[in-house]
């Protein structure tokens, strides 16, 4: 097996990730006189700020995803390859893919970040991530699954197992999920499961720190907490936790919560790229750049996006993790890759803070913008217009909103399936083939 990209005079830059930033660089790169190779373990692009909504039968996964070669299909010096990164080899200037090795010009590594279980493996083995569309729907089947569990199951206390949930990390994917299960439980439940009482149904949110969205504005991180807990969340602040079996979790103090289901939304942390130097990374194994997004001292390696932690006397802890972010930076290296190869460029990366936002189910939402702090429902319009503008494709745009609008005058979500994948029987026969 081969990776097969053709020999070109064009320098090949090669890019490892379809995230926000590198798909964002590989647009503009796209358009200059180069070879772009974008490679991905997934042949579309995931919108993950909406990851929750799949998750909670709001929307379909088709309406938050985008085929990459849809993006590219009128870009002849683009080739995408499905594979996944095995090695770099910087001496070489090659990588090996799971197609193959492959040279490069230029490599920028923009893999994103993984969630961060902080060492503990019973936590990475047990608790439901939010980092891909497929567990967005492997959330949404166990919730589903195990309301239909409830239905029948007589055991008061089994019975809390199976309906309680518990989400981990107080940050914006966590305040958001909490918000549209307070949603699901109080609008959902009763006409779906009229059988179940919805008030046996808790959701717990348990945060390390002293508030919610730790990085937002104090009017942001209060107006989430009182929105949550206007909508029934109970919200444990300040609190750890430490463990969880399949059935019980445990916080720093003693205290347990019976759940089935555990999302874990705590934090996030790089992941080693074998032939990169321990020295290229910081503790949370994001690659340190320097302000041109180049990795160390090598001249062609760059890295963009969640991945990169460009650490500077004003940041010394790197940018945000954000969105925004990851297409600035796209951008930039994109704009200046050229000279920055040749060693004439002294242009270094500025990001401009746009804002940031979390919305905590309809009506509610909190917006810090560089001038102006607000929340409640002119916020959620706010955050309703970002968000739909953001989304790749005129059709995903438009089932989005079609959706939204459906969802917000109906009090209805109308994806409630369970799809339960199943491999073909090995005795299966084609219509063509002989029995």
């Amino acid at each position: 097996m081969s990776i097969n990209i053709p020999e070109s005079k064009q320098k090949r830059i090669v890019i490892i990730g379809a995230g926000f930033a590198g798909l964002a660089f590989a647009q503009k790169m796209a358009k200059q006189d180069m070879q772009v190779v974008l490679i991905d373990k997934n042949n579309y692009h995931q919108f993950q700020p909406l990851f929750y909504q799949v998750a909670m039968a709001g929307l379909e996964p088709s309406a938050i995803s985008f085929p990459l070669r849809k993006v590219f299909q009128r870009k002849k010096n683009v080739f995408i390859r499905i594979t996944e990164l095995i090695e770099v080899r910087p001496e070489a200037q090659e990588i090996e893919t799971g197609l193959g090795p492959l040279s490069y010009d230029a490599l920028v590594i923009a893999t994103g970040v993984n969630s961060n279980y902080f060492g503990n493996e019973e936590l990475a083995q047990k608790t439901i991530p939010m980092k891909s569309v497929s567990e967005a729907l492997y959330l949404r089947n166990a919730i589903l699954k195990d309301y239909e569990k409830a239905l029948v199951t007589t055991d008061y206390d089994e019975r809390q197992g199976l309906i309680d949930i518990v989400i981990v990390g107080g940050g914006p994917t966590g305040v958001e999920v909490a918000g549209a299960l307070a949603e699901m439980k109080k609008y959902i439940l009763p006409k779906d499961y009229p059988e179940l009482d919805n008030q046996e149904v808790d959701i717990y949110l348990v945060q390390g720190a002293d508030c919610l969205l730790k990085g937002m504005s104090e009017n942001a991180s209060n107006g989430a907490l009182t929105f949550l807990e206007n909508l029934g969340v109970e919200v444990k602040l300040n609190t750890r936790v430490t463990g969880y079996d399949g059935e019980f979790v445990t916080m720093h103090n003693g205290e347990r919560i019976r759940s089935k289901k555990v999302i874990w939304a705590a934090g996030v942390k790089g992941v080693e790229i074998p032939g990169l130097s321990q020295n290229c990374y910081n503790r949370s194994c994001r690659l340190l750049v320097d302000e041109q997004c180049k990795l160390g001292d090598a001249n062609n390696i760059f890295a963009i996006g969640d991945i990169a932690s460009m650490q500077t006397e004003e940041l010394p802890y790197g940018h945000p993790q954000l969105a925004q972010v990851a297409i600035q930076q796209g951008n930039f290296l994109a704009a200046n890759l050229n000279q920055i190869l040749e060693g004439k460029s002294d242009k270094k990366f500025k990001y401009k803070d746009l804002g940031s936002m979390a919305t905590i189910g309809r009506n509610r939402a909190v917006v810090d913008l560089p001038r102006f702090k607000f929340k409640g429902f002119f916020a959620w319009l706010v955050w309703l217009f970002v968000h739909l503008f953001s989304i790749l494709g005129v059709k995903n745009k438009l089932m989005v909103f079609i959706n939204w609008i459906w969802n917000y005058f109906t009090y209805d979500q109308s994806l409630r399936l369970i799809i339960k994948p199943k491999e073909p029987s090995k005795t299966f026969k084609t219509p063509h083939e002989p029995v």
